[in-house]
């Protein structure tokens, strides 16, 4: 790992630990609660209700909405912070299915934990980890989802790459992700806040794609909110991206 890899990795969990107990990655995020901006990236009243301790306000998107979490399963989630979505996908696969979520913020982990724990939910695991380099065996997962997390990874090559690695074959990869509609200077990449708040490491929904493709997944879009620029990111050129990707 070059130096400029382990600086942003090192403002990532700076802000991540942080934001255990604050806000994190929206950009304008104190102008509304936790609750608001998961209301309008597409998370229900009763999701945000059954698992309030788990919810910081980080995502940009629901990718357990997406579907195709089933009972029996086994779902990994890509930086899981303090186990929100991972909680919610827990309740689809039930007692019989296993969720685990990967998280490169030690207080992060810590905080999932004492969320599972205090809400009893036992077939939740969260492991101290980077996406480049998943602590998951190979061919041993059936769903993955990640939430406005990707985006913050320096390289982001070796995240699709490694997550085709620990996927079933047919497994699928549900993202929530933010992409760039235009290059920013390279002022703007390289500002600590732009990067932390899931703008400054972004890049152009093409190359995004190109990158999965590559690293052999066959690649649908689902939806894209380009709304969520002026909601949550004080109108710089970014949008959510809602994809797909099969092994």
């Amino acid at each position: 790992m070059d130096d400029e890899h382990k600086a942003v990795r090192e403002i990532v969990k700076k802000n991540y630990a942080k934001a255990t107990s604050g806000c994190g990655c929206s950009c304008n995020c104190n102008q509304y609660s936790n609750d608001d901006i998961a209301k309008s990236i597409g998370y229900s009243e009763d999701e945000i209700k059954s698992v309030p301790e788990g919810n910081l306000g980080l995502g940009c998107g629901n990718p357990t909405a997406l579907g195709e979490i089933k009972e029996g399963i086994t779902v990994l989630d890509l930086g899981s912070g303090a186990g929100f979505d991972c909680f919610l996908a827990s309740k689809k696969t039930g007692e019989k299915g296993k969720v685990i979520g990967v998280d490169m913020t030690p207080e992060m982990i810590r905080k999932a934990r004492e969320n599972a724990e205090k809400q009893g939910y036992e077939n939740v695991e969260f492991r101290l980890g980077e996406i480049e380099k998943l602590p998951v065996e190979d061919d041993s997962v059936d769903i993955i989802i990640s939430n406005c997390v990707i985006n913050l990874s320096p390289e982001k090559q070796k995240v699709f790459k490694d997550s085709y690695r620990v996927l079933k074959y047919g497994g699928k990869m549900f993202i929530s992700d933010i992409v760039l509609l235009k290059e920013l200077s390279d002022d703007q990449k390289n500002d600590p806040d732009l990067i932390a708040g899931c703008v400054g490491g972004a890049v152009l929904k093409d190359v995004y794609i190109k990158m999965l493709d590559k690293a052999g997944f066959k690649v649908s879009i689902i939806s894209e909110d380009k709304a969520i620029s002026d909601r949550q990111y004080g109108g710089l050129p970014v949008s959510s991206l809602k994809l797909i990707a099969q092994k």
